[in-house]
């Protein structure tokens, strides 16, 4: 079970992703020869359930693209279910308090991080992947280690304790949804504002404190570099929905304009 995404950031490198919302294998396996690092399939927003993430999570890891998803809410069912459905890490939406932080970490890391638990599935290959076939302690070790655990800060009251959410051990590291968090602070959709941008820079520095992974989502391509330049290790950038149907309309555009 090793998790590239995880390999690749350690490395130094910089990660790009994209939230999946085309839920069949063929259209993920496709966004493994895009060049994309990992994908965040939606249990949130999406309409997808266990047993299609379980051939979603699949086809993605046949190429190393890494598998994310983000969960229903943090509910202990949410977050278990989608573990065992093979997901590398998982977003975990609408945090707003430090005990559900903690619950979070009780429900997906094993002993002695957490209490999730005991089952040896899909990620441990039944019990045969040679990491699981030596006890559990090597087996909760290497889980613990590869499956990424990413609170979504997107509510006031999660900003107001990102500080020691960010510390909490068990947690991976932040992700930023820069859309219910202008919500949060009472400008929708906007990002120019001295307010949010404080806010983004306090997340990221609470991250960095902490020596955890910080992730920035954005609709904008031209943003992604600035926000590696700045030292986030991963953005993720719109969805494939929206991404296919920005590059087909320009190419029909194209085509129609030349007739």
């Amino acid at each position: 079970m090793e998790n590239y995404f995880l390999k690749k950031v350690r490395a130094g490198e910089k990660c790009l992703g994209t939230f999946s919302f085309l839920t069949i294998g063929n259209a993920v396996e496709a966004l493994s020869y895009t060049g994309l690092d990992f994908i965040i399939i939606d249990a949130e927003h999406g309409t997808v359930e266990t047993e299609t993430t379980e051939n979603l999570v699949r086809a993605a890891k046949l190429h190393q693209l890494t598998p994310f998803l983000r969960v229903k809410d943090c509910s202990r069912p949410a977050i278990l279910k989608m573990l065992e459905a093979g997901a590398h890490g998982l977003v975990i939406p609408q945090i707003r308090t430090i005990e559900e932080v903690r619950n979070v970490v009780s429900y997906a890391k094993y002993f002695p991080i957490g209490s999730r638990g005991v089952a040896v599935g899909i990620n441990g290959g039944y019990g045969y992947e040679p990491f699981a076939d030596h006890g559990l302690k090597d087996y909760f070790d290497v889980c613990n280690r590869e499956t990424l655990i990413f609170p979504q800060c997107e509510t006031k009251e999660c900003l107001e304790s990102i500080e020691e959410i960010a510390r909490i051990e068990g947690i991976d590291g932040i992700f930023i949804g820069p859309y219910d968090l202008s919500v949060a602070l009472g400008n929708p959709g906007v990002f120019d504002t001295v307010e949010f941008k404080s806010a983004v820079e306090r997340i990221y520095t609470a991250v960095e404190a902490a020596g955890k992974i910080a992730i920035m989502y954005t609709t904008n391509p031209k943003e992604v570099p600035e926000y590696f330049h700045r030292g986030f290790q991963a953005v993720t950038l719109s969805t494939d929905i929206k991404l296919m149907i920005s590059q087909l309309r320009g190419v029909i555009s194209q085509i129609k304009n030349n007739i």
